[in-house]
């Protein structure tokens, strides 16, 4: 903004809430010279690509306003006037000294910079697939960043990442492969090496021009508005966080608290999603060796519970409730688990808490159709062995046939009859 108007400003506030009010403090110094060449540079960059698409507005733009400065000598900023020379050359690459006794006070923050770099740059490739239409790589782009890190220090270069607004430049003035980003390298190093004094002549405006031009489409405001209208609570609570967040504080902080509400939006749902509920024996669903005939018949002294949905700690709390609420306890306690695809440490532990119960109840704990993941995590920490393999059953009614087992035996029978060893 202060370069599109022209503005005589000596420093411009980091905050948004300050940056705004600084320029409308220095609105007075308006140069009218640099907002003609600005406007203009916008124009050409609105309209060109109804003459052709294949030469960029923005290039035709900087071309344009360049010559009409050069010539015409009108007071009006340029990279050279702004920065003075710009460099022909590569600084000569050296080795970082760093002390021993430093590395550890180095560590934390190279990891933040790491991780914040990584999370920026797989923004902007998220950008740009929703702009393109592609599916980006992301490892790829995550080694690519990581090897260019570790080079740039050798020549005095301050750690990098994929730029938003030049990803963007890129792909609205038609680059929309891995080479775009090759030729855009090359062609910086070349105006560094060779063509430095030409760009040098290069308006500020004009670049201020394609910058307000790009911020503009990258705000996808039709989108913006649809999902305001269209999604639900929690995600438009995540959206307006984020928005406010990067425009009154910073794009890092606004990515770190949105992947933390989006993380909580995405529990919450979870343990939503995530039924326990007493299993009556009514409506049931044929399970792979099952009869479709017959409906299973639960006998007296045997209660059924089913889980469905992944079972994690959000879930877990709901689990322990509803076994509470057993007003008895059964001879037999079955749990289906044919619904649960996944379940985690503290879903497990539910499941010991249950276990103990029963043993002090003298209840014997069935399960139904445990599948993989949580098999695993059951094998591995023991518990199959503590409640006994006997009591893990393929399907329900191989389930109910060891509960009639446990029915026909004594209700003080040995532990190694009922619970397994």
């Amino acid at each position: 903004i202060r370069d599109f108007l022209g503005l005589t400003m000596d420093k411009i506030p980091r905050e948004f809430i300050e940056k705004i009010i600084a320029y409308g403090e220095h609105l007075g110094t308006v140069n009218w010279w640099t907002f003609g060449i600005g406007a203009a540079s916008l124009a050409i960059i609105h309209w060109w690509p109804k003459i052709t698409r294949r030469i960029p507005g923005s290039l035709v733009a900087i071309l344009l306003a360049s010559v009409a400065v050069k010539i015409f000598h009108l007071p009006v900023d340029t990279i050279a006037t702004r920065y003075h020379d710009v460099p022909n050359a590569l600084p000569h690459p050296h080795l970082p000294s760093v002390e021993f006794h430093r590395m550890r006070e180095l560590i934390g923050p190279a990891f933040a910079i790491a991780l914040l770099g990584g999370i920026e740059s797989l923004l902007s490739c998220v950008v740009a697939d929703g702009m393109t239409g592609r599916r980006h790589r992301s490892n790829m782009e995550l080694i690519a960043q990581g090897l260019a890190n570790l080079v740039s220090p050798l020549f005095m270069g301050i750690p990098a990442t994929g730029a938003i607004a030049r990803t963007a430049t890129n792909i609205r003035s038609g680059g929309l492969t891995p080479v775009a980003g090759i030729i855009h390298s090359l062609t910086l190093l070349l105006i560094m090496l060779a063509f430095g004094k030409w760009a040098a002549l290069i308006p500020m405006p004009v670049l201020a021009a394609i910058l307000l031009k790009i911020s503009w489409h990258m705000g996808e405001w039709p989108l913006f508005g649809k999902l305001l209208r269209r999604s639900p609570r929690g995600d438009v609570l995540v959206l307006l966080s984020t928005f406010a967040l990067t425009v009154l504080v910073d794009l890092t902080v606004a990515i770190e608290v949105g992947v933390v509400l989006a993380a909580f939006l995405f529990m919450h749902r979870m343990a939503e999603a995530t039924e326990i509920a007493e299993f009556t024996g009514a409506d049931d669903e044929e399970e792979e060796g099952e009869s479709a005939e017959a409906r299973p018949e639960i006998p007296k002294g045997v209660e059924v519970f089913e889980i469905n949905g992944p079972f994690f700690f959000g879930a877990a709390d709901r689990f322990k409730d509803t076994m509470r609420e057993i007003p008895k306890p059964p001879r037999v306690l079955i749990l289906r688990m044919r619904n649960v695809p996944t379940m985690d440490a503290t879903g497990m532990q539910a499941l010991e808490d249950v276990h103990n119960k029963c043993r002090k109840d003298g209840s014997t704990l069935v399960f139904s159709g445990v599948r993989v993941q949580p098999r695993k995590l059951m094998n591995r920490s023991g518990f199959i062995q503590r409640v006994g393999r006997e009591n893990f059953r393929f399907n329900f009614y191989d389930a109910l046939a060891r509960a009639r087992e446990v029915l026909a035996s004594p209700p003080n029978a040995p532990r190694s009859t009922l619970h397994g060893h």
